[in-house]
């Protein structure tokens, strides 16, 4: 990584100076490591406080980390744990949004490649296509209701039930299952 000061340099101690070597190189491999990569170190004094800002470009950001402190050594460190927050920060929202693009949901579609894989073997057995329903449930349009109500209004018809909690006012399911018990689903 190549570094250029503006401003006055303090002379540190070899240690002090092996450390900060060793943060910008960590911080060379945080940014990938594709291609050389500069950073502007503009350090100042004022009145007894010494100030660190350190700038680097990465993926068409500016970032820029700065920090006082009594001591120029103590303000390069603490620029430079800003500009590695914010570089981690910036690698971790680029990768979920690399992971994330997916189609949009459509009404009966099945989506992602692996659903559709996991619902086509069990199509394929019975000769018939499976297919994904949206259930509506609008909670201004339905009362909230109690575990036992919910458990009677499962009675008429169908496998689950999507209900108001009165008690909790919470969003849950009862769902019958085969051997005739029920599970409870809260949110």
């Amino acid at each position: 990584m190549n570094i250029t000061y503006k401003g006055k340099q303090e002379k540190f101690y070899p240690a002090q100076s092996e450390k900060i070597e060793a943060r910008f190189k960590k911080l060379a491999k945080i940014l990938d490591g594709k291609g050389e990569k500069s950073s502007h170190v503009i350090l100042a004094r004022k009145r007894g406080v010494h100030s660190a800002e350190i700038t680097v470009n990465y993926l068409d950001h500016s970032l820029v980390g700065a920090a006082d402190d009594g001591d120029q050594y103590t303000a390069m460190t603490g620029a430079l744990d800003k500009l590695e927050k914010q570089v981690l920060k910036l690698r971790a929202k680029r990768r979920d949004v690399d992971k994330n693009t997916k189609a949009p949901w459509v009404n009966g579609d099945l989506g992602t490649p692996a659903i559709a894989a996991a619902v086509e073997p069990a199509s394929r057995k019975n000769g018939v296509a499976k297919k994904v329903h949206r259930v509506d449930f609008k909670a201004s349009t339905r009362k909230p209701m109690t575990l036992d109500e919910a458990v009677l209004d499962l009675g008429k018809d169908g496998d689950y039930v999507v209900y108001r909690d009165a008690k909790k006012d919470c969003l849950s399911v009862l769902i019958r299952r085969p051997d005739g018990h029920f599970d409870l689903i809260e949110s």
